[in-house]
């Protein structure tokens, strides 16, 4: 067990450290809004008009994205429903248009490099990991990004201190499932209650509030940063120190 520490907050006898992915670990934001202004502009090819709702509904506008908004926090699912929505406005039938949402979703993330190679990790994230392995905390990270995504951003930044990591995936329940915590803590065989969160949004939140030791809100991954409410919040993962 260790002692973590930020910034005047301290918290004893902890077991493992559940991070976010998208905005916490990995510096996302450019690749996020360049993948829903394609996606918008390939359905706008076929629905002239629709771009600007398309653009609104993912939580961009102009060359800024909300980091609470939907294509900075749901799940390529959500986001395919989302967009089937704004495309049955139209008028067309739903299988349809979720079929149309899906081939834009294929054509955009073929024309842009992996998301991987554009996703790096942010400033501080390797110590830190590097910092809780030497405490022997145990290292898990939890996202809404696809399961596959999840793995490749492990491999390419080889993030060996992860024991265990879990995304998006059509068999597993989605981090928001109310039972999330107890499953994830059950996998890396240790207790919610020694269990700290560090995420950037909403859902982290709320996955923390199911049980955990507690949660840091990462802000500093976002031009804008998100709003936590009642959170403790960094804008930095230098932030964050860990103690034997």
């Amino acid at each position: 067990m260790a002692t973590i520490r930020c910034l005047g907050h301290t918290f004893e006898h902890i077991q493992a450290v559940l991070f976010d992915k998208d905005g916490t670990l990995a510096n996302v934001e450019t690749y996020l809004i360049a993948l829903g202004q394609l996606r918008s502009q390939l359905i706008e090819a076929e629905f002239p008009g629709l771009r600007p709702t398309l653009l609104s509904a993912f939580g961009l506008k102009g060359s800024a994205i909300d980091p609470a908004g939907l294509l900075a926090v749901g799940s390529r699912y959500e986001n395919e429903i989302a967009a089937a929505a704004c495309i049955a406005v139209t008028g067309q039938g739903w299988v349809a248009a979720i079929a149309i949402a899906q081939k834009a979703f294929r054509q955009a993330a073929s024309s842009l490099a992996p998301k991987v190679t554009q996703t790096p990790l942010l400033p501080g994230a390797s110590s830190l990991l590097k910092q809780m392995k030497v405490a022997k905390v145990k290292l898990g990270i939890v996202s809404s990004d696809t399961h596959i995504e999840v793995a490749a951003f492990a491999e390419q930044y080889q993030l060996t201190e992860v024991s265990w990591y879990c995304g998006a995936a059509p068999d597993v329940l989605p981090k928001t499932h109310p039972d999330f915590l107890q499953i994830a803590c059950e996998a890396m065989g240790v207790s919610p209650a020694a269990t700290l969160v560090i995420g950037d949004s909403a859902a982290d939140l709320a996955l923390a509030r199911q049980g955990a030791a507690g949660f840091l809100g990462m802000t500093g991954g976002w031009q804008q940063a998100p709003h936590l409410d009642s959170a403790i919040t960094v804008s930095r993962l230098a932030q964050v120190e860990s103690f034997i």
